[in-house]
């Protein structure tokens, strides 16, 4: 790092994947900067308490005197369990008002706002399976950060998209104006995956002014610009998320809940429109045609859930302050599925090129804000990384620590 002379701060914001807010300054020869960090889809923790008037199974708890882990637990992973956690966790949609809300007994709170931990490890028990930003912010920390000082975590509920996270994005703006204040210095925001969306909705939603003074850097890492096309096949057939115990079909309910699950279907801002995404035995399925898709797929309160959130960021307007976009590629990534008895069964998956999870046809979206705002925009190719192990990857975090100080 070479001679730092003060230690400025960083933040971390959680998201299908994670947001970083750095800030940066010049310190004699050493460029540094305070971070945050923003993570993405089921990237930070949620806690629960329980005061339930039934229950799924006799196994179930129906009332607890404390808050507990819900996400990431395995315990509550295990069969027969299981029932109760996708019942805890789940999100109910009311059609009137277009807004969600848990089952009835069931408080869900994000911990730790401000602070890290919830999104370096996923699980609390610290088990390999759940590490998420650890090894970033570790790394950071040898870089000479503080935990929670200079890099700060800001998670979030992620089943939810931003127009039902408003008290998020106002707990987001004091937390950046705060290390502002104390470090003298803008802020890097440095997200991940569904995070990245959330900080173009939080910027898009600033005025230039209050960027220009607050906001030194946006790094994008696997951003999801122009949704993924592997969210209609979590919407059609489940996605256990690569946990073998978890049956596909048995989480599908709970995945459809998420309304941040419709928000990730494919945009035509970045698709034509005639692309076939799906294939069944009796119908195809293009961006033309969710309203058919959510009705033969037994769900159509999704097709209102699209409709509240597609506009949010379909516009992909620049956030107006200094991108660097990094993604990976060289990783099979699902592109289209093939259905022989639909919906009820795994397809069969068409791969194309991306990280294995984001598409790089929505990867490269950002690279149209060249023309569209006077603020820098980098685009970092990461050859052979994954989507979420791009986060512990050494090219990945030689990149951030380029950005940082400004080598």
């Amino acid at each position: 790092v070479g001679r730092i002379c003060k230690i400025k701060g960083l933040v971390i914001i959680i998201g299908l994947h994670v947001l970083f807010v750095c800030y940066a300054v010049g310190l004699s020869d050493v460029f540094y900067s305070n971070l945050s960090t923003v993570p993405g889809d089921l990237g930070n923790q949620l806690e629960a308490k329980l005061d339930k008037p039934s229950v799924v199974h006799y196994m179930c708890s129906k009332k607890t005197n404390y808050y507990f882990t819900l996400w990431l637990n395995l315990e509550l992973l295990l069969p027969l369990v299981i029932d109760c956690w996708i019942d805890n966790i789940r999100l109910d949609y009311n059609i009137t008002s277009r807004t969600t809300v848990p089952p009835e007994g069931v408080d869900i709170r994000v911990p730790g706002f401000g602070q890290t931990y919830p999104l370096e490890f996923l699980d609390p028990s610290k088990r390999n399976v759940g590490i998420y930003f650890f090894t970033l912010v570790e790394t950071m920390i040898n870089w000479g950060y503080i935990r929670d000082k200079n890099v700060r975590g800001a998670p979030y509920d992620w089943r939810k998209a931003p127009n039902e996270n408003k008290d998020y994005f106002v707990a987001l703006q004091k937390l950046v104006e705060d290390m502002y204040e104390v470090y003298g210095s803008p802020v890097v925001m440095i997200a991940h995956s569904m995070g990245n969306l959330y900080s173009l909705y939080f910027l898009n939603h600033q005025s230039q002014e209050w960027k220009d003074k607050y906001i030194h850097s946006f790094v994008a890492l696997g951003a999801p610009w122009g949704g993924v096309a592997k969210t209609l096949r979590v919407l059609a057939s489940g996605d256990n998320n690569r946990i073998p115990v978890i049956s596909t079909l048995r989480i599908r309910d709970q995945q459809r809940s998420a309304v941040s699950t419709s928000w990730l279907l494919p945009y035509n801002n970045t698709w034509p429109t005639d692309k076939v995404f799906v294939s069944t035995p009796t119908a195809n399925y293009t961006l033309k045609d969710y309203q058919k898709f959510y009705s033969d797929i037994g769900f159509p309160d999704g097709w209102i859930m699209r409709q509240d959130t597609e506009e949010l960021i379909a516009s992909l307007a620049p956030p107006g302050v200094d991108v660097y976009c990094l993604f990976g590629t060289g990783v099979d990534t699902p592109d289209s599925f093939v259905y022989d008895a639909f919906p009820d069964k795994d397809p069969n998956v068409i791969f194309g090129i991306g990280d294995g999870t984001v598409n790089l046809e929505s990867a490269l979206q950002c690279q149209k804000w060249k023309k569209q705002q006077k603020q820098r925009v980098e685009l970092i190719e990461l050859p052979g990384n994954e989507h979420i192990a791009m986060l512990s990857n050494l090219t990945t975090i030689s990149h951030i620590k380029q950005i940082l100080f400004g080598v």
